[in-house]
């Protein structure tokens, strides 16, 4: 039987209260939309919310994939929502966000595992929000370059898609989607002069050494921006935390990823990929 790792203070969310934490949750939910912020029991909620930025998930709440970290839902996906782009940029706009951050589901019981409804997502932003940037953080399509070249001529600012974990541990925690592909991916995205960004989650059981490989792995990619968090377990039936990694070893990966060439690097125990989002463009 595995110990229990007791977290430590350095782990502690503050929750929102203020009023544009409850604004921003009228408008989600008066809109009948999804967020990754609640989805996905992101810690940094409160403290997004509170200043009027959400991440939006569309496509639905429940994924086709079953990955050990992640607490979306997965099964049997609804049919798309048409309604659903339009809704999306609506909530911008009465937010008023200047730098919008969208993701989604995986859905691979589409033909075309969703590529065209991200596309309609991010053209009804642009009709509605035309000042605002836009940061998507996408599922790997499968590896399919064309449908990863869909969004990509969709001319959003930045586009994300998550390495998650190191190369060794990646097969064990993501349920269908692989490490090579990912890079694949990230190097397909900056090929075409859009900012890549990824990130991924350290206390699954990593080194330290197999994280500097992974950074070099998505600098090779020309990966410009660079999310890492600590992992928190959703529920008891994810895959259980290693290690809560300290503040001071995120700083050191936070400066060794700045040293190697990565242009922006976001480290430290709460970081999330969309956190602080809107300072990467």
């Amino acid at each position: 039987m595995a110990t229990h790792i007791k977290k430590p203070d350095w782990l502690k969310i503050r929750l929102g209260g203020n009023e544009t934490f409850t604004q921003t949750k009228q408008i989600v939910e008066s809109h009948c939309l999804h967020t990754i912020c609640s989805s996905g029991k992101c810690p940094n909620m409160g403290e997004c919310w509170s200043r009027g930025t959400a991440t939006f998930m569309i496509a639905g709440d429940i994924c086709t994939r079953s990955c050990k970290f992640c607490n979306t839902k997965t099964g049997r996906p609804l049919p798309l929502d048409k309604s659903e782009p339009l809704h999306i940029a609506q909530s911008i706009q009465l937010m008023g966000l200047k730098h919008a951050v969208i993701t989604s589901v995986d859905r691979d019981d589409l033909p075309d595992l969703g590529a065209n409804h991200w596309v309609e997502t991010i053209q009804a932003i642009k009709r509605l929000n035309p000042t605002t940037t836009i940061e998507v953080l996408i599922p790997d399509f499968q590896g399919r370059a064309d449908l990863v070249d869909l969004v990509i001529q969709a001319q959003p600012d930045i586009i994300s898609h998550n390495m998650e974990t190191v190369r060794r541990i990646s097969p064990l925690v993501r349920s269908a989607a692989h490490y090579e592909t990912s890079l694949s991916v990230l190097r397909q995205i900056a090929a075409r002069g859009i900012t890549a960004k990824t990130g991924i989650m350290v206390g699954l059981g990593e080194t330290k050494e197999e994280v500097l490989t992974l950074i070099k792995d998505v600098l090779e990619s020309n990966v410009s921006v660079l999310t890492i968090g600590q992992y928190l377990r959703p529920s008891r039936s994810h895959i259980e935390v290693t290690e809560y990694v300290t503040p001071e070893l995120f700083e050191t990966y936070r400066l060794e990823a700045l040293d190697l060439g990565v242009r922006i690097v976001e480290s430290a125990p709460l970081v999330r990929s969309s956190y602080h989002a809107e300072k990467h463009v």
